[in-house]
């Protein structure tokens, strides 16, 4: 599909050929600081605008990318004056707000390591990540640190320097005040390049707690041609204002629509709202959003207003989306009534972009994955390692030294091992491949539950649940579901003298809420009086899959 392009023209896109293949271009010097902000202010680009937040009153607050990078100076000068620098792990942990855009370009002024922290984590989550990686410095804001601000002392012994936007107390740094602070004339950054380390990522495996990706400022290099794609070729229409409601700490908010827009020049909108298909519309119609990327969940949310265009001004014109299935009948939603060009793609945070779609450059077929995106080599292989044919079932590999593979996990090498199949890197994904190319995905080969975009692991869950006092035993699944793709559903058995009821149920999911995250919270909870187990000992999930299938109704 690419025959005809110029060279120029693919290397628009960040693509090179390499005999009768291409490959993805990712410079040795390539700094996420480069590619984004700093490269608007090499174009004399420093007064356009970069960055709108809606605050809850719904006034609107600007920044253009002059703007951005003064604060993100001045936060850097503060926390090398504090003795942070090249290396040092920045605990991110404010949300959808300007201060999370602003702290990763300073972050990388730094030669620091942005750790991303969403503000969905309850204290249990985010101890586990900032104990994990020891990180000595958090930049919060106070609406989300407060209900955590009494357990830092004991729970959070690492943290030496917290910065808090809006509401500072004590020992505490005025985030706020820090940005708006001139920057010393000896301000110097200290960029690093390719492989250097930039974000560590705390994702849900099928085993354990949550692990620590590493990935080096390679990885939005390595994105490029693939977000070039599934915004279908319109990445920098003059016109162009980016939005999602997905949260920043993650790939999809961050990697696949904060930075992309910077990296294009355009504007991104923001607000701490939470998601609703009416606001989204409104929200997306005051600010002209044109590109956006949004998890099937949330498409499914949108597709519940049948005619969107007769009822909204809307501007949005592509729409891109991964983290699950999308169904064929969400798609012809999207481009019959919303009117828009969807992309579907598909990828981990380990490894990502591997597979997608792009209407501008060929056909979709409903319900499909999309085609091996270019300089990637994706593959179906048996339990033996075996390539399998067109039309059999087989685990998505790749080689582990894909373009845009992860640094590795933090402080754990037999993770990354557990991942090897010779020279492929695992997905635990299944899919079938059709005879032109195409994947359709068939589930998980794991334990790993994906719903609503969200990546959850069962172990956290039920060693959560195991702390609540009515608990003995608890096992947990992913419950097949039409609207999230799958659901928490949580099999306990109680301890003795303890009466299960829907009282007790509410309370072990607040349990979860509260401790963990909402969205790891079982929505279906099962007493049983015991448990199938393995020859190791071990609570057997496939079995109680089984049970959840074979059940009346399932």
């Amino acid at each position: 599909m690419f025959e005809a392009w110029a060279d120029s023209d693919l290397a628009r896109i960040g693509l090179k050929r390499s005999g009768n293949s291409l490959q993805i271009s990712i410079p040795e010097d390539a700094n996420i600081y480069h590619m984004t902000v700093g490269a608007q202010l090499a174009e004399g680009r420093q007064n356009e605008r970069a960055l709108v937040f809606e605050t809850a009153s719904g006034a609107l607050q600007t920044w253009s990318f002059g703007e951005v990078d003064a604060q993100a100076s001045a936060l850097a000068a503060s926390l090398r004056q504090r003795g942070f620098g090249r290396g040092d792990l920045i605990g991110i942990h404010t949300g959808m707000r300007p201060e999370t855009a602003i702290a990763h370009m300073a972050v990388c002024k730094l030669g620091a390591t942005a750790v991303t922290l969403s503000q969905l984590y309850g204290p249990d989550a985010l101890a586990h990540a900032l104990n994990h990686c020891k990180a000595r410095c958090l930049l919060t804001v106070e609406s989300a640190w407060a209900p955590l601000r009494t357990e830092a002392a004991t729970h959070l012994p690492h943290l030496t320097d917290i910065l808090v936007a809006e509401g500072a107390v004590g020992r505490e740094a005025d985030l706020t005040g820090i940005l708006q602070a001139p920057v010393p004339q000896d301000f110097e950054p200290e960029y690093t390049r390719a492989d250097d380390p930039a974000l560590l990522m705390y994702t849900s495996g099928s085993t354990g707690m949550p692990k620590g990706i590493l990935h080096g400022h390679r990885v939005l290099a390595s994105y490029r041609p693939s977000i070039n794609l599934f915004f279908n070729l319109t990445l920098d229409d003059p016109d162009a204002v980016y939005w999602s409601p997905s949260d920043w700490a993650w790939v999809g908010g961050l990697l696949d629509m904060l930075f992309p827009a910077w990296l294009a020049g355009r504007p991104v909108v923001t607000s701490e709202a939470r998601f609703r298909a009416a606001w989204a519309y409104d929200f997306m119609s005051r600010h002209k959003v044109t590109h956006t990327f949004l998890a099937p969940t949330a498409i499914k949310r949108l597709a519940e207003t049948a005619d969107p265009r007769s009822e909204y001004d809307l501007s949005l014109r592509v729409i891109c989306t991964g983290g699950e299935a999308l169904a064929a009948d969400t798609l012809s939603w999207a481009e019959n009534k919303l009117g828009v060009v969807c992309n579907e793609f598909y990828g981990m945070t380990e490894v990502d972009h591997l597979i997608g779609n792009c209407a501008a450059l060929y056909p979709r077929k409903p319900g499909s994955m999309g085609v091996a995106y270019p300089g990637h080599d994706v593959r179906l292989v048996d339990d033996a390692g075996r390539e399998v044919p067109p039309g059999e079932q087989g685990e998505i590999v790749t080689p582990a030294d894909a373009p845009t593979r992860y640094l590795g996990y933090l402080k754990n090498s037999e993770k990354e091992a557990e991942l090897r199949l010779g020279d492929y890197m695992m997905t635990h994904d299944l899919a079938v491949r059709d005879e032109d190319g195409y994947f359709w995905y068939k589930g998980r080969s794991d334990d790993l539950i994906k719903s609503s975009g969200f990546r959850i692991g069962p172990a956290e869950i039920e060693e959560c649940l195991l702390a609540h006092a009515a608990v003995a035993e608890a096992g947990v699944i992913g419950k097949p579901d039409a609207e999230r793709g799958s659901i928490v559903k949580a099999f306990v058995r109680l301890s003795n003298g303890t009466r299960g009821d829907e009282e007790l149920k509410n309370s072990l999911k607040d349990h979860v809420r509260q401790r963990l995250a909402a969205y790891k919270a079982p929505r279906e909870i099962e007493f049983v009086a015991d448990f199938e187990m393995t020859s190791s000992g071990k609570i057997n999930r496939r079995a109680l899959r089984a049970r959840e299938n074979a059940a009346p109704g399932a």
